[in-house]
This record gives structure tokens, C-alpha cells and sequence, in this order.
């Protein structure tokens, strides 16, 4: 593992909307704040920003609640047709208490309102919309590192992240949501610790612990400052994404 980190955030990118390619704006953005990719370096990517290239938003005027949501809905204090959305994004819902409803999403990570959200998106009060969750943030993640590798000659290790509440604690940190090109779950079971004592089941979530580091510069709020550089994670190389850091439904003794 690396002793030194260096986390920059990309100054200077466009406001996105659908049909832009994340991959030309990123390349333009890291020759405009004086970067090259370098082997190893990993890209976390705001999970918004790939919405809005995706083209993942949804008018409200557009949708027709079922009886299921609008039952939801007058648990929840919610919008019946923001309800309708989030029931079609869900597998199953799993807690609803007034103004939140913890769902497993459709791609099966465990989320408030299924990802939805009205933040940092144009809206007007008589048509309302929302931006919805990638269709597949892995799928997503790996397209963009294929695209990168042929337009700046160096496939980077990708991480989509989003906000996400925690069941111990206040506050929301940021998550791995998809990712390519690293393995998101650093097995240590079968090693010893300083003492020589067997690691019994010891795993780091490192796409977690990046997603959350970068979004510290992210920020939340007003920042635009979606798609941060990592330097000197030394993350270990794999193929596929982040299914290894869904728990089992059996080993959740939170449902």
C-alpha cells in the first residue's frame, strides 16, 4: 500500500448535459489543469455527471403513480410520482419513515429514494424533474477507462461515486457506486497483523474509502467540481466491478 496520496480535483469542467462525452471533456480538462494520466491513477467521477451524459432525467409531469405509490407516498410525505420512479428503480423497499425511503436498488446496493435526487439539476415549478441512477455505473465506469486509453494512451482506474447515509452514524459519505480496472474489496483474511496474529476477516473497502476521499473535494453544495485525479492509491488491478462490496442479504442484520 501507498504511504503518500494525492488527491486533485479538475478545475474548469462545462456544465453536463445529456450526449456529452465524459471521456473528451476529462481528457480536455486534465490538459487544461497541466495533467497527463499516469499508470495507476484512479478517476472517481460524481455519479450526477454520468447521469446527465446518460440523459437519466425524468419529468414529473411525464410519470402516472400506481396505487402501490401513492400508498408509499402518503407514508413517505412524498411526491406519488416521485414515488412511482423510485418503486421502478427498486427491487425492494425496505424502510420508509417521512421524507426518506431506503430501497435496494435495481443493481442492488442498498440506497435512500432509490439514488433519486433534484439537486444541482435545472427545474422550474411547473415541470419539475429528477435525475435518476446510471443504467450500470460499472458498465458506465468501463466505457469511460476504453475511452480514456485511446485518447490519452493510458486506461485509469475508474470510480463512480455517490452520496449515501449510513446505518450507524449521521451524515452522508460518499460511495462506490461503480468502478473498472481495480478490484473494489482488498481481502486481507489469512494475513497477520503487527503481532502476528491472523487476520480473520479483515477487508477494506478501498473503492469506498477513494469514492469518500474525493468527495471531500467534490463537495455537495455548489463546488462543480465533479471528477477528481487519485495519485498514489497502488489499488491492485481486476476486472469486473463493485459487486464484491454488496453484503449478502443473509450476512445483513440490518433487514
Amino acid at each position: 500500500m501507498s504511504t503518500r496520496l494525492e488527491l486533485i480535483a479538475l478545475e474548469g469542467l462545462p456544465r453536463i448535459v445529456p450526449g456529452d462525452d465524459l471521456a473528451d471533456l476529462i481528457a480536455a480538462a486534465l490538459a487544461a489543469n497541466a495533467l497527463t494520466l499516469r499508470e495507476g491513477d484512479v478517476l472517481v467521477l460524481a455519479q450526477k455527471i454520468v447521469s446527465k451524459a446518460e440523459g437519466r432525467y425524468r419529468r414529473l409531469v411525464e410519470v402516472e403513480p400506481g396505487p402501490a405509490a401513492v400508498e408509499l407516498a402518503a407514508q413517505a410525505q412524498k411526491d406519488p410520482r416521485l414515488v412511482e420512479l423510485i418503486l421502478a428503480e427498486s427491487r425492494e423497499v425496505l424502510r420508509v419513515r417521512a421524507g426518506v425511503i431506503i430501497v435496494e436498488h435495481r443493481n442492488g446496493y442498498v440506497h435512500a429514494n432509490a439514488g433519486i435526487d433534484r439537486s444541482n439539476i435545472h427545474n422550474t415549478p411547473d415541470d419539475p424533474q429528477v435525475l435518476l441512477l446510471p443504467l450500470d455505473c460499472d458498465a458506465s465506469a468501463a466505457a469511460l477507462r476504453a475511452s480514456l486509453l485511446r485518447l490519452c494512451g493510458c486506461a485509469p482506474q475508474v470510480i463512480i461515486n455517490d452520496s449515501a447515509g449510513r446505518a450507524w452514524r449521521n451524515g452522508t459519505v460518499g460511495i462506490a457506486l461503480g468502478s473498472a480496472g481495480l478490484d473494489p474489496l482488498f481481502n486481507q483474511v489469512g494475513g497477520q497483523d503487527l503481532f502476528g496474529n491472523r487476520l480473520e476477516v479483515t477487508e477494506a473497502a478501498v473503492a469506498d474509502e477513494l469514492a469518500a476521499a474525493a468527495s471531500l473535494l467534490m463537495g455537495q453544495a455548489a463546488e462543480g467540481l465533479p471528477v477528481v485525479l487519485v495519485r498514489g492509491a497502488r489499488l491492485r488491478p481486476a476486472a469486473g466491478g463493485c459487486g464484491a462490496l454488496l453484503r449478502p442479504r443473509e450476512l445483513d442484520l440490518f433487514r
